[in-house]
């Protein structure tokens, strides 16, 4: 299998063999909006982390669609999609932190830059149903690691929660598991209340 990506093509036959792993282009389009469902996952349409609180509240579900249309159509790739038989079963949303308003307002007491440093951020997952706890997740997470390298990541960091505290919701993962990033290679530098903040460098 491999990661299709216009200007940086990386092969990721070796982090996931099960599934076909490919970035959100123009193309493939249509195939978010298909694993999204006509509600955009609860209208959300994964644009909470790339707007700001006041951003979020005042926009409308049409419009959250519409910036992420628009990022597709300007060729900035928001995140990965992964397919099975061909059709689409899973997302993972990946940039650099500096896309996302919510995660570089000062006022966010959990998401704010820890430093001045550069870093990129994994923090949005979207399974189909049908295919939760076939490891659609970790595949994911492996090959938007290989992705933000292939755009010249050297730090990467996720928010994800720790499954060990309280049971947790398959809504309240949408930014992973813990151990899921631990299982990958993450270590983990510091923890917010209960929340994990979690670093990969390469």
């Amino acid at each position: 299998m491999a990661l299709s990506e216009q200007e940086h093509p990386v092969s990721l036959a070796v982090v996931a063999t099960a599934y076909d792993i490919d970035p959100v282009t123009p193309d493939r389009w249509d195939d978010l909006l298909r694993l999204f469902g006509p509600n955009g996952v609860y209208n959300c349409w994964c644009t909470w982390w790339l707007l700001s609180n006041r951003e979020w509240e005042a926009a409308k579900a049409d419009e959250r669609k519409g910036l992420i249309e628009r990022m597709v159509a300007d060729k900035q790739v928001p995140g990965l999609l992964a397919y099975a038989g061909g059709e689409p079963v899973g997302w993972v949303a990946v940039g650099p932190r500096a896309r996302y308003a919510r995660m570089m307002s000062p006022r966010s007491r959990v998401f704010r830059p820890l430093d001045d440093d550069p870093s990129w951020v994994i923090n949005c997952f979207f399974i189909h149903k049908r295919w939760r706890g076939k490891g659609v997740a970790a595949a994911l997470l492996s090959a938007a690691v290989v992705f933000a390298r292939s755009r010249g990541a050297g730090r990467i960091e996720g928010y994800p929660k720790d499954t060990t505290l309280k049971k947790t919701t398959n809504a309240e993962l949408f930014v992973g598991s813990l151990q899921m990033f631990l299982d990958a290679g993450f270590t983990e530098i510091t923890r917010i209340g209960d929340r994990p903040i979690v670093r990969s460098e390469g």
